[in-house]
């Protein structure tokens, strides 16, 4: 049996657990998948190239308000999908090769199963096995996308996220059930591309987890792009390679060509025989840990998707850079800084937030003040005949501590980052305003407005 001073299970932000600390060092990397991970493979950076395509024919489409005449002749749908491919398989493919091939690391290639706190049993598939024990171990296995029963019981072909990306032809109607970002994005990609696009919710909005105000402001213009079904229960599934069909318990019901299944990721933990080894769960299925990313199993570590509330590369790449350092020093331990966690939406609009909602302050009985700023009342705002985007901002009228942040509209994403940093570092709203300079007319003057739009106390 082979021992490792450390096992990593998982090749998505788990391949950057291999510093410089591990050099001449015995490491095993496992991987049953595909290389790279979520993001890499089937999430942010094939999505958003499929976006940035999508955002330019929409540019297109829409020219007309700006005095231009233009046509979006046609969709090369295979072209797109090359364009996505051609350059994520590569990078896959060569990481994978250089685990399996390069120096400090020894690659098994199947599926991690603990057999006890400090030992893996690795299935390929087409043998009994390996066997290895390692001195500290990482699960970093990542997620996958849920399927409802009535789904996946009606043997009716589906994609998920992790598989609609590589269809061969652009669907003329496409169905989403689901109501949160993966539905919301695809949605986007999909209908600024070409489909007509059905979506399908159980809530009655799209991105309930939301601050409520940018969650129906999203709804109301996703309803003018889209046909949304909301408080829709499903009763039946039904269909063929040609066509589908969900029948409701209303009565109604809607078809397409084909069927996406966006009802969100849970943890890849069911198969990992963490009860062996005795490593705590979530009710989710979650590997629980603490703040330094240890499970309760001395020398057992998780990070990302698997153990995190917080589904986001970003934060898997911090929960990496701080579970590598603690791995390698012992004992000086860092802890992760879950405080102001960000996250955007790239759909139509685009949609970005960070820190506490209306509705969380509301429920723990917290003073606050707000302010929303449209992007129309600014003067770029005016250069793009923008309608319906708002920065609203909400503040400790005491402390003028900025609590929330929470933007609909174009680049909401990068617009936010200056109000993460102002969280981040505890600048408070008067400085973050009037302590710098905010170039004009560019269209972060919408966050300054908003800044100094909030009705603080005295300070």
């Amino acid at each position: 049996m082979a021992h490792f001073e450390l096992a990593i299970i998982g090749t998505g932000s788990g391949n950057s657990l291999v510093t410089t600390d591990f050099e001449g060092r015995r490491v095993a990397i496992i991987e049953s998948g595909t290389f790279g991970g979520t993001c890499l493979n089937v999430g942010c950076i094939p999505t958003k190239m499929y976006v940035y395509a999508a955002d330019v024919a929409n540019t297109i489409t829409h020219a007309a308000r700006y005095g231009i005449d233009a046509t979006l002749d046609g969709v090369r749908w295979r072209d797109i999908r090359e364009r996505v491919f051609s350059r994520i398989d590569p990078i896959s493919a060569n990481g994978k090769a250089y685990r399996v091939n390069g120096p400090d690391t020894t690659a098994f290639l199947g599926h991690a199963i603990f057999t006890g706190p400090k030992a893996l049993r690795i299935d390929a598939g087409d043998d009994a096995g390996v066997e290895i024990t390692a001195d500290q171990i990482v699960i970093a296995a990542g997620a996958h996308p849920t399927v409802p029963i009535a789904v996946s019981d009606s043997a009716v072909p589906f994609h998920t996220s992790d598989t609609v990306m590589r269809l061969d032809d652009l669907p003329e109607r496409l169905v989403i059930l689901g109501s949160g970002f993966i539905a919301a994005e695809f949605a986007h990609v999909f209908s600024a591309l070409g489909s007509q696009v059905s979506v399908v919710a159980r809530s009655n909005a799209l991105l309930r987890h939301l601050d409520t105000e940018i969650s129906q402001r999203f709804t109301a213009l996703a309803q003018q792009q889209w046909d949304v079904r909301l408080n829709t229960a499903v009763s039946k599934v039904s269909g063929d390679d040609n066509e589908v069909r969900l029948d409701f318990a209303d009565g109604g019901h809607v078809s397409g060509d084909v069927l996406l299944v966006a009802t969100g990721r849970v943890p890849n933990t069911a198969s990992l025989g963490l009860d062996v080894a005795g490593i705590a769960t979530h009710q989710d299925g979650g590997v629980t840990v603490d703040t330094h990313g240890r499970t309760n199993v001395e020398g057992v570590w998780a990070l990302g998707d698997v153990s995190s509330a917080h589904q986001l590369k970003h934060v898997a790449n911090h929960e990496a850079r701080i579970v590598a350092h603690n791995l390698a020093h012992p004992d000086d331990l860092r802890s992760f800084d879950h405080r102001y966690v960000p996250s955007a939406v790239f759909t139509s609009p685009q949609i970005a937030t960070v820190g506490l909602t209306e509705e969380q302050l509301k429920a723990a009985g917290r003073s606050y003040v707000t302010k929303s700023q449209a992007y129309g009342d600014t003067a770029y705002g005016w250069a793009m005949e923008d309608t319906t985007g708002v920065c609203k901002l909400i503040a400790d009228p005491a402390t003028g501590e900025l609590l929330g942040a929470h933007l609909i509209g174009y680049q909401a994403s990068n617009l936010i980052q200056p109000l993460i940093q102002a969280m981040s570092f505890g600048q408070t709203v008067t400085e973050m305003a009037l302590g710098q300079y905010w170039i004009h007319p560019a269209l972060s003057e919408v966050v300054e407005n908003a800044l100094l739009g909030l009705e603080l106390g005295p300070q």
